[in-house]
């Protein structure tokens, strides 16, 4: 194979918004970057790709968010939530990221003498035991990163210590790991203690949660399966996790979200383009249907595993714990995580997530989720496959494509 000169560092954004142009020779094309923000096959496990529709509803003038337009906005996006939650209910809408939905949740439901376990195996399970550690007496229950948590420690744990609360993560996307929420659930149920679910990177993406899980609360990212940017946070309560509502916050106090909501308002200013994005965001999720949504987020989960395992390569996790919205995909030896996806950046144009906490440089890992088409994550099979070829770690080109596309509907 003829060496390929590394590519050219790229070129500063443009400060007019517009793409930077390029020289059409094909020696530029060989020796600078490809990468254009603008075309980009964008496959991070969050953000992830927006609609047009969602980029130019916010486009919109400025509007008065005590006026009967933003007021009917809002009655709309309350009456589109339970798509996402799969029920009706106490729904609110923060305007801040998941973390501020979550802080919301763990400051709303759990008090300073209070024991709180937190189920944790992933960058996101840590981040869930500093918010409780702030606000009531943290039992941690850990395993490995992307392994199960033994339920016979969980149950020991919870019969020792009588917590208020359980929390975990439903989906651990710092490795691409599925919690089981009802075998959890169920215990806390037992136990009498409110669950309280991160599902930021789950929903709409993964099955909604069912009666078994006996979920309390439950937040959602806008920026993950919706579609939508980043900085909103989706909040559901029980009518059990609203009753023990006693708020230590005052920005994020549930109880005046919840309502405001009802009168069709928020407590305070919200973030007016992020609201007209989450009415679009969720008028897709409506016309495409939830149950397509999650069916052809999984198929594109499993057409990417598959794809992984013709290539040589290994998932992080265990397969039956894979997660269908991010596949976390171990470095084979001698590979080098930002190279790696500099690469894939600046030949091919495409963005993958890279691993974090202890996990970083150990993977990388492809969002698929929210939008995303199944040409934009066979384009980034088929640059993965290329740079790993290229490394000398997989044996040829071609069987990770062929085994995406042997999935595909």
């Amino acid at each position: 194979m003829n060496a390929v000169s590394a590519p050219a560092k790229p070129s500063p954004p443009s400060t007019t918004g517009a793409p930077t142009t390029r020289s059409s020779s094909s020696s530029s094309v060989l020796s600078g970057s490809l990468f254009d923000p603008y075309t980009s096959t964008f496959l991070l496990a969050g953000p992830v790709k927006l609609h047009p529709r969602i980029q130019q509803a916010m486009a919109a003038p400025s509007l008065n968010h005590r006026g009967e337009y933003f007021h009917g906005l809002v009655h709309e996006i309350k009456e589109l939530l339970p798509l996402v939650f799969g029920q009706k209910g106490n729904q609110v809408v923060l305007s801040g990221s998941g973390t501020a939905g979550l802080e919301a949740m763990v400051s709303g439901l759990v008090k300073k003498n209070e024991k709180v376990v937190v189920v944790s195996n992933g960058h996101f399970g840590d981040r869930m035991e500093k918010l409780v550690d702030r606000f009531g007496q943290l039992v941690p229950v850990r395993a490995p990163w992307g392994k199960p948590v033994s339920l016979e420690l969980l149950k020991a744990t919870l019969e020792q210590n009588s917590p208020k609360a359980v929390a975990m993560v439903y989906n651990e996307t710092s490795v691409g790991f599925t919690n089981a929420l009802e075998s959890v659930g169920t215990l806390a149920k037992k136990h009498e203690a409110l669950f309280l679910v991160d599902a930021i990177s789950a929903l709409p993406g993964l099955p909604t949660p069912g009666e078994a899980a006996q979920v309390d609360a439950i937040v959602v990212g806008s920026q993950k399966g919706l579609a939508a940017p980043p900085g909103l946070a989706l909040v559901h309560l029980s009518e059990r996790a609203k009753a023990r509502l006693a708020p230590q916050t005052f920005y994020n106090d549930l109880a005046e979200h919840v309502k405001s909501l009802e009168k069709d308002d928020t407590p305070f200013t919200p973030a007016v383009p992020l609201f007209l994005a989450l009415r679009e965001a969720l008028l897709l999720l409506k016309e495409e249907g939830v149950e397509r949504r999650q069916a052809r987020t999984r198929l594109m989960a499993e057409a990417t595993r598959a794809a992984v395992k013709a290539m040589g390569l290994s998932l992080f996790p265990e397969e039956p714990f894979a997660s269908n919205t991010v596949t976390a995909i171990r470095y084979p030896t001698g590979v080098e995580d930002s190279a790696f996806r500099a690469a894939l950046r600046d030949r091919h144009n495409v963005i993958v997530s890279g691993g974090q906490g202890q996990a970083k440089g150990q993977i990388f890992r492809i969002g698929h989720m929210g939008i995303a088409s199944f040409g934009e994550v066979l384009t980034g099979i088929a640059a993965v496959e290329r740079e790993m070829f290229r490394m000398g770690k997989v044996a040829a080109m071609g069987p990770g494509v062929s085994a995406f596309e042997a999935l595909l509907p």
